[in-house]
């Protein structure tokens, strides 16, 4: 007897549609545009006259304030409409860059800090990625969805790594050029708030195929921020990745970009070039898991992947030169990314379609809260020289922890197996 194809199997040849191209688009400006800012932000914001405890309680509220946005949007995506939805956050953006850019007045950078969208770790904030993977999920066949999302996670790692050379190599240019390291910096932000106004336009082009089709009436009971039969294993989920993230949220990109600059004096172009390889190697590596999880399945490929990433971090502050310490760090990057497709893929598969973009917002909200409590944690242990390493020992035990409870939480529930209590 034939057996039915895993979600994580390839199925017939397909092209992609003019909604999904245009949705990896904005993926590539998106990310280009975080991996600019983010090489350079905290720098800019010490530049500015910011201690690295303000930095670090201005990058926790940073991401708080994205968590409240976040949820308000893609909660209600599904019927408000994902096209006005991911422009609105667009918007938000834009508004975000252009006060970072104006001022250097504390109050204000909160302000924009707490109702904009700025991403200081070079992944994803806002309603963004919620919406598009359940846009995305929507136009491609089931027997696709992991393929598509591996494919969208390579692109983005990679828009973020060129983002992240670029912004270096900018700022590292411009004062080359004469200009003060502020004002150089200042540049980066600029260019991150015209990233905004682009994705407005992007986001505008998509069509009503992108948008969530209404349940039959009576055939679903009362919802709850968007989510009906699905609440309670979105909810497992959810817990699980806010402890992931908030670990994670240690060692942001811009935070670990400000260590290396501290412990061994790394210039911002040669910041750009660690990042731009940091960034391929983790692209590469989503894009292997779609083969590792056509063989052990999604919840496999995300525990044991993810356990060998996180020794390698906790090693990055004990090398005691700078090559080694790139190279663990690359080693890293090049395995730690193979769980990000297979859960974006295992939470599309477990809830039904109506419910996609709550229940990827909800689990998305759940990271940035997570990740929104640690900068703060870690901006005063990296200002202490004694200290800096600490947020690294952090995030790599936490995220240990994580593994081992996601693994005993999850093992036994396959992803072609939960179309019963609300999947696809």
């Amino acid at each position: 007897m034939e057996s039915r194809p895993s979600p994580t199997q390839p199925g017939a040849d397909w092209r992609m549609s003019r909604d999904g191209r245009r949705l990896f688009a904005t993926r590539i400006a998106r990310l280009f545009a975080y991996g600019f800012l983010s090489v350079v932000l905290v720098l800019y914001l010490v530049a500015a006259g910011l201690s690295e405890a303000r930095v670090g309680l201005l990058l926790t509220l940073t991401l708080l304030g994205d968590t409240a946005i976040s949820l308000a949007l893609t909660t209600s995506a599904d019927r408000f409409g994902r096209r006005r939805t991911l422009i609105a956050g667009a918007g938000l953006m834009l508004l975000a860059g252009v006060v970072f850019a104006l001022t250097d007045n504390f109050a204000l950078l909160l302000l924009a800090a707490t109702v904009g969208v700025i991403s200081p770790s070079g992944n994803e904030v806002g309603p963004f990625l919620a919406v598009e993977q359940a846009a995305l999920a929507q136009v491609v066949p089931d027997g696709e969805r992991t393929r598509a999302f591996a494919w969208y996670n390579l692109v983005g790692s990679f828009a973020t790594a060129l983002g992240s050379l670029a912004g270096g190599a900018l700022s590292q240019g411009l004062q080359g050029a004469g200009a003060a390291p502020l004002s150089a910096y200042r540049a980066v932000v600029i260019g991150y708030a015209g990233f905004g106004a682009l994705l407005a336009a992007l986001f505008a082009g998509l069509s009503r195929s992108v948008e969530a089709a209404p349940a039959p009436a009576g055939a679903v009971g009362p919802r709850r921020l968007g989510l009906h039969r699905s609440r309670a294993i979105v909810a497992r989920l959810a817990g699980l990745f806010s402890l992931d993230a908030f670990a994670g949220g240690f060692v942001v990109q811009s935070m670990v970009a400000y260590w290396f600059h501290r412990r061994f004096g790394v210039e911002p172009a040669v910041l750009g070039a660690i990042f731009f390889g940091a960034n391929v190697l983790a692209g590469f590596s989503a894009l292997l898991a779609v083969r590792v999880a056509a063989r052990v399945g999604l919840v496999n490929t995300m525990v044991f992947t993810h356990l060998p990433s996180n020794v390698l971090l906790v090693l990055v502050p004990l090398m005691p030169t700078l090559p080694l310490a790139i190279a663990v760090l690359l080693v890293r990057f090049s395995i730690s990314q193979m769980d990000v497709p297979t859960r974006q893929s295992y939470t599309m598969a477990v809830v039904s379609p109506d419910e996609r973009s709550a229940a990827a917002g909800i689990t998305g909200v759940a990271r940035t809260t997570g990740a929104a409590l640690s900068p703060a944690i870690a901006g005063p242990l990296l200002a202490s020289p004694a200290l800096a390493g600490v947020p690294f020992l952090l995030a790599g035990g936490l995220k240990i922890l994580y593994d081992l409870m996601l693994w005993r939480s999850f093992r036994h529930l396959r992803e072609d197996a939960t179309t019963g209590p609300g999947g696809s």
